[in-house]
């Protein structure tokens, strides 16, 4: 199939320039100011973006085990809707990704259902309990694209330092949860002002800094990468900004709630803000803003979490913790980036693709002549209200449903077919 996208503005790694695209099966033929040629398919994206598509290192499918929360169906049409043409999803399924028939159970399903490109991500331990080292070489060679204990950190320190020094050996990329459990003392949300009059038990910052910490200094002991999950603390990227210096091989995410919500949304009482690591304070959120500015922060991840209604809707401590995340991420890291001034939108690109992508090792995220055609048209000027009850994802517990933001997918490419 042929498809020609006409008066579009490309944004680029460094600069958007206005030209047409012309993608002839599944890659980027050519890139020119003006392309005159017979296509199958015409769009018309005069006054549109035209991105590479997103990548989401961080996220959950809940297949297998989970799928009246989400499954990998509908999981892939909620991340197309929302611009996302690579997913990575997390472990914590049932049973948990800590074997070679799971890793291609997920990637046989999602090859079948086609469009979005799925990649799991595997257990650093057996069964995800801290005890034994899974066997990352087997798992990789399986499909693994990284290795991470998600909704749990690895607490015994000499484990995530034998993990880092065999996924070292095997070119392996480890993602942490940084959570120290004995720190986070069952809490619920951020310890501070707000948890004391919301009357919810805090999970004081220092949780997730000492992990930060420590597996910093592992990584740098081994010689390793390590990779860090959900980063929500100014002393977090504190952390990480000195070791970047220092030459530690770390890298760093975080999602759209901890750029654009603070721990004030607690004090509803409203479940969807109930999430791990928990919404901060606005101090917190301006520091994470100047990481994702200064390149501290490496990458926007969804951390997509979908739940039932039911799950959601008990009293505040009962709740899982989590908010969905595919179809709001693009909108609220413009709002609340971009057209507030923070970074351009080459810069936010870069965030949501390039970046994320090189990470994990991935051939996107990037427009280019003779790369495949993962694309994304976006309208900047368009605002709107978020309606999760229109999402693609089965899931409605989206902690920015009602909110006023500017910035619309329009259409996802994926290999060069309009998904």
């Amino acid at each position: 199939m042929s498809i020609l996208i006409k008066n579009g503005q490309v944004v680029l790694l460094d600069k958007i320039i206005k030209a047409d695209i012309l993608i002839e099966g599944s890659r980027i033929k050519k890139i020119a100011p003006v392309i005159e040629t017979i296509a199958e398919e015409i769009i018309d994206a005069k006054d549109k973006m035209i991105m590479a598509g997103f990548v989401d290192m961080h996220a959950h499918l809940r297949d297998p085990g989970f799928l009246y929360k989400e499954d990998i169906a509908s999981g892939i049409k909620s991340a197309a809707a929302g611009g996302f043409t690579s997913i990575a999803c997390m472990p914590n399924t049932d049973p948990v990704i800590d074997n070679e028939a799971i890793v291609k159970y997920i990637l046989a399903k999602a090859a079948e259902i086609g469009t979005v490109k799925v990649y799991p991500i595997a257990c650093i331990t057996k069964g995800m309990k801290g005890a034994e080292l899974a066997e990352i070489g087997k798992l990789k060679e399986a499909g693994a694209i990284a290795f991470s204990d998600d909704g749990r950190p690895v607490e015994n320190a000499m484990l995530m330092k034998n993990a880092l020094s065999y996924a070292k050996s095997h070119d392996a990329l480890l993602i942490s949860h940084c959570e120290d459990m004995s720190l986070a003392g069952g809490g619920f949300v951020n310890e501070g002002f707000n948890s004391t009059i919301a009357g919810l038990k805090g999970i004081c910052r220092s949780s997730e800094e000492v992990m930060v910490s420590r597996d910093i200094i592992l990584a740098e002991h081994t010689n390793s990468r390590v990779h860090i999950a959900h980063v929500s603390t100014e002393g977090s990227v504190a952390l990480i900004k000195e070791a970047k210096y220092r030459g530690v091989k770390v890298t760093a995410e975080t999602c759209p709630h901890y750029f654009s919500a603070t721990d004030e949304e607690i004090t509803s009482f409203n479940t969807f803000a109930k999430i791990n690591p928990p919404l901060r304070t606005a101090h917190d959120l301006d520091a994470i803003i100047k990481g994702l500015k200064d390149g501290t922060i490496d990458a926007i991840a969804t951390d997509h979490a979908p739940h039932s209604l039911d799950e959601k809707r008990q009293e505040f401590g009962y709740a899982p913790f989590g908010t969905i995340g595919f179809e709001s991420a693009f909108a609220i890291s413009y709002t609340h980036l971009v057209d507030e001034g923070h970074i351009n939108l080459s810069h936010l690109s870069r965030l949501l693709s390039y970046t994320p992508a090189k990470i994990l090792g991935l051939n996107a995220g990037e427009i280019k002549e003779g790369e495949l055609a993962d694309i994304v048209i976006v309208d900047i000027l368009h605002q709107y209200s978020i309606d999760a009850c229109t999402f693609k994802s089965k899931a409605r517990n989206c902690i920015f449903d009602g909110w006023k933001v500017k910035g619309k997918v329009l259409t996802t490419i994926i290999n060069g077919e309009i998904v």
